[in-house]
C-alpha cells in the first residue's frame, strides 16, 4: 500500500468514499488542548490535508481564521455543503481556493504551498496529516512544512503509535523519536497527553493491534 501513497489514492479514496479517517464529531484532543496555544482572537490557524473536517468549524468558532489546504474537489465541496456555506470560488495558482465566513480552503497539493500562502498563519493542527503518509513521505511533508512556516509558529499534533507490523496504514504509526527527528530541530516537542483507545477501536482490534496510543503534541518555536 505504501509504494501507491501518491495524490491520486487520496483522490479515489474520496471518489469511493473510502473515507474512515474522517470524524464527524469535533476532535476533543483539539478542544482540550487548542487553549494552551494561547493564541489571540483572529489569529490564522492553517490545517493542513483538511478533508471536509469541522474541526475548522470549531477553529472558526474560536475567533480564528481558517486556511486548509485539500487535494480532494469532492471533500472541499462537501465540506461546504454539509455545514449550509456557499463560498466563494476563485483562483489563487496553482489552486482553486473556497472561502466563506473566515474559512478558506485550497483545493489543490498540499506540496504545491508556498511560504507566501502562509505568512499570515500563527499554528498549525495536524491531526490526520503526518499519521496518513508513509514514512518515506513523512520526511517529505515535514520538510515542506517546516518551509512553508513563519517564524514564531506554534503547532498542535496528535499522532498514532501502535505495531506497524501488525496493520498497514493509513493511518501509520509515528513515534515520539520520529516527531523529535521531524520537527526537534525549529521547535520544542512538548507531549501534552497520551491515551490507549484501543478499546474504542473496534477496526483496529480486529487487524490484530493490541494498543493504539493516540499522543497529542505541542511544537513550539526554539
Amino acid at each position: 500500500m505504501e509504494a501507491s501513497m501518491d495524490a491520486a489514492f487520496w483522490l479515489a479514496r474520496w471518489e469511493q468514499q473510502q473515507i474512515g479517517f474522517h470524524q464527524t464529531e469535533i476532535n476533543s484532543h483539539l478542544q482540550a488542548f487548542w487553549p494552551q496555544l494561547g493564541l489571540e482572537q483572529g489569529a490564522q490557524v492553517f490545517v493542513p490535508l483538511c478533508g471536509k473536517s469541522r474541526d475548522l468549524l470549531w477553529l472558526r468558532a474560536q475567533g480564528h481564521s481558517v486556511l486548509g489546504v485539500e487535494i480532494s474537489h469532492l471533500a472541499v465541496a462537501a465540506f461546504f455543503e454539509e455545514n449550509g456555506l456557499t463560498p466563494e470560488v476563485s483562483q489563487q495558482a496553482p489552486f482553486e481556493r473556497w472561502e466563506c465566513d473566515g474559512i478558506t480552503i485550497l483545493c489543490g497539493d498540499f506540496f504545491a504551498l508556498s511560504a507566501a500562502m502562509l505568512e499570515g498563519c500563527v499554528a498549525v493542527f495536524d491531526r490526520a496529516s503526518l499519521v496518513a503518509l508513509p514514512a518515506e513521505m513523512r520526511s517529505v511533508y515535514a520538510a515542506h512544512l517546516n518551509a512553508l512556516m513563519p517564524q514564531g509558529m506554534e503547532t498542535l499534533l496528535v499522532a498514532l503509535e501502535y505495531d506497524q507490523s501488525l496493520m498497514d496504514g493509513p493511518p501509520f504509526a509515528v513515534h515520539p523519536e520520529e516527531v523529535e527527528a521531524l520537527y526537534g530541530e525549529r521547535f520544542a516537542v512538548e507531549t501534552l497527553y497520551m491515551i490507549d483507545t484501543i478499546d474504542e477501536s473496534p477496526r483496529f482490534r480486529q487487524k490484530g493491534l493490541q494498543h493504539l496510543l493516540e499522543r497529542v503534541y505541542r511544537l513550539s518555536p526554539r
